[in-house]
């Protein structure tokens, strides 16, 4: 029991008091998100998750409370891992993700591959890049 108390000690949350004072609404229910690990289409599931919150009634910095809910392994670690009570926004909450775990980087598939020709005229070292 010892332990588990200390435990409790280490955990502080990520956003602010402010944010944990929010009320949800009269109406609102419990909801199942989609999770989200750490990979895949994080925009996505950002957009998935907001729109499920704001259909239940949730809305702005509400969203935070919410968001860990959606999240495991990787992302979960993230949010475990912010600052203690520096959150204080939605924005900055969602932020904090894309900076994290967005790609800009384009990935390839086969179909683009086998679509790819070399142009009347191009280099051999132009067309390999």
């Amino acid at each position: 029991m010892e332990d588990c108390h200390k435990l409790l000690f280490m955990y502080s949350k990520a956003y602010t008091k402010g944010i944990n004072d929010l009320q949800m609404p009269v109406e609102y229910q419990s909801l199942k998100f989609q999770q989200f690990e750490g990979n895949g289409n994080l925009k996505q599931h950002i957009s998935h998750f907001v729109e499920t919150c704001e259909n239940a009634g949730s809305r702005g910095n509400q969203l935070i409370r919410k968001f860990v809910q959606s999240l495991k392994r990787n992302a979960f670690e993230l949010y475990t891992d912010l600052e203690p009570k520096v959150t204080s926004s939605w924005k900055q909450l969602e932020k904090e993700f894309f900076n994290h775990f967005y790609s800009t980087k384009h990935i390839v598939n086969m179909l683009e591959l086998t679509n790819t020709k070399q142009r009347k005229g191009e280099l051999v070292i132009d067309y390999i890049n």
